[in-house]
């Protein structure tokens, strides 16, 4: 096959590095972007958080109040330095333009072009502080366990007690049979001579179910509840009633059937009612006291206030710091020379402008659709859900004049803070469903609506889908019933039937 060379003209999109960092801020959430923030100052020597900007307003106010005169003193003579020094800077900032290019190639990457000036210490070693490795929780295990170590028992029964112990999952339920853990000791050859016996194993167990939390160990949500009761003083009031329920009528009790209860475990409506009351007081899931989850923190990125009856949006100033480039390591650019420190200082001044202008970009897009978002759902702040609107990501990026992915990158993990909570972006879109009048309306009013009509429905007769659907069609809503139990399993309410409560 003969080789030869061909010229061919064509075109493609590609993105600049520059882009491409800016896409990747833009989709950050807050703590992500505090997180990218905080590196950016560490590996690179030319930005630097503008201290004055970022000043608490509060301390400023007190200082003020506390010297007038020597504050406007020292205000004029701050003035005219912070005047000099920005000339200065400007100068500064003219003659680094002059080396440094605006653009880089659009074949190249961000990491292909500062590959040599980021930074060998990794995120981890920068963090690894006494406090970030001391983060183990107590599990339910190491609770058991402890307790285990303070009960008087002997070797075999210490032995059963953690085979015992280790097949409890989190949420305090034993989850393997006691003949498999008796299977599992009578492998050991120790064990098989001295005949351990399944009542023996089971002996433990009920040790081991008066630890805490009350109902540990328990192999179904019947002894779980069985265990709690027994627990309580003897003179609880419906006790024994409710020991009854529990271990024999569950199932009834779960299904609702009320008067089948009634019947077999001979008890009256009013009586009946005081030991569901007793029993709704035990905890289904003990496990879940000790076993604690990893708190996750909500950083609002922009606020939404009232303001002379009109809707305010801003950012918040507490979500990243105000940087800047480091005049003190710029002004060392300005000898114009192509020694190896001077071409760090001026790569890594490229590297600090764009960082900065692509903060301010994704602040500008933040706060452009939180502007458009608050507009067009002005109902739902006025009113509540009810009022909320139809809409979807086209109709803000046709808004806005961006692109749909544009939108969804800002709208991902992103929060605002309004007077009735704090509620991700992208929270405010939703579906239309069609009305009488030919008109739309949002989904989320939809489930409002639903939720508000269980909420004051009738305990003994609760609504069923059918009965909402016509409910909501007198509003002048078409919704089907199928539509209805969607929205409702989507809210966690059961259907009408597990709904059902003694008057």
């Amino acid at each position: 096959m003969k080789q030869a060379l061909q010229l061919k003209i064509g075109q493609q999109l590609t993105m600049t590095p520059q882009l491409q960092q800016a896409i990747r801020l833009l989709q950050l959430s807050t703590l992500d972007l505090q997180q990218e923030i905080q590196e950016a100052l560490e590996n690179n020597p030319m930005l630097d958080v503008n201290e004055e900007e970022h000043a608490d307003s509060s301390e400023e106010k007190s200082i003020e109040a506390a010297s007038a005169e020597k504050t406007e003193q020292e205000t004029v003579t701050a003035t005219a330095a912070e005047s000099e020094h920005t000339e200065e800077t400007q100068v500064a900032e003219d003659n680094w333009n002059d080396d440094i290019p605006e653009e880089l190639g659009i074949d190249s990457s961000w990491d292909d072009t500062y590959q040599a000036t980021s930074s060998t210490v990794t995120r981890d070693d920068a963090d690894g502080s006494f406090e970030s490795n001391d983060t183990a929780e107590e599990t339910l295990q190491d609770h058991l366990h402890w307790q285990l170590n303070l009960t008087p028992m002997s070797d075999l029964d210490r032995l059963i007690a953690t085979s015992i112990i280790d097949g409890i999952d989190p949420e305090g339920y034993l989850t393997v049979s006691l003949e498999e853990i008796l299977e599992h000791l009578s492998q050991d050859a120790t064990l098989a001579e001295q005949g351990l016996e399944l009542a023996e194993v089971e002996a433990v167990l009920r040790r081991i179910q008066q630890f805490d939390p009350a109902g540990v160990a328990a192999r179904d949500l019947s002894e779980c509840l069985a265990i709690q009761l027994q627990q309580l003083p003897e003179d609880t009031p419906w006790r024994s009633q409710a020991l009854t329920v529990v271990k024999n009528y569950l199932k009834l009790l779960g299904a609702h059937d009320y008067r089948q209860l009634m019947r077999k475990a001979r008890l009256k409506e009013p009586q009946l009612q005081q030991v569901i009351l007793l029993i709704q007081q035990l905890n289904p899931k003990p496990g879940a006291e000790i076993t604690s989850t990893t708190a996750e923190y909500v950083i609002p990125d922009v606020i939404v206030t009232k303001q002379r009856d009109v809707w305010q949006v801003t950012l918040n100033p507490d979500v990243s710091p105000k940087l800047r480039i480091n005049s003190g390591y710029a002004d060392l650019i300005r000898r114009a020379d192509n020694s190896p420190d001077n071409n760090y200082l001026k790569s890594h001044l490229q590297e600090a402008r764009w960082f900065i202008k692509s903060l301010q970009s994704r602040n500008e897009t933040l706060l452009k659709v939180a502007n458009e978002i608050v507009r067009r759902q002005v109902g739902f702040f006025e009113h509540g859900e009810e009022g909320m609107k139809p809409m979807v990501l086209h109709d803000i990026a046709e808004a806005v004049e961006m692109h749909e992915s544009t939108i969804s990158r800002v709208t991902t993990q992103k929060f605002m803070h309004t007077p009735r909570g704090i509620f991700e972006l992208k929270y405010f879109f939703s579906s239309h469903v069609n009305t009488n009048d030919g008109g739309a309306a949002s989904s989320t009013a939809i489930r409002a609506l639903i939720k508000k009509l269980v909420a004051a429905e009738n305990p003994a007769k609760p609504l069923s889908d059918n009965k909402i659907a016509q409910f909501l069609d007198e509003q002048g809503f078409k919704v089907a019933r199928r539509t209805i139990a969607k929205y409702r399993e989507a809210m966690n309410i059961p259907p009408s039937n597990e709904r059902k409560r003694l008057v």
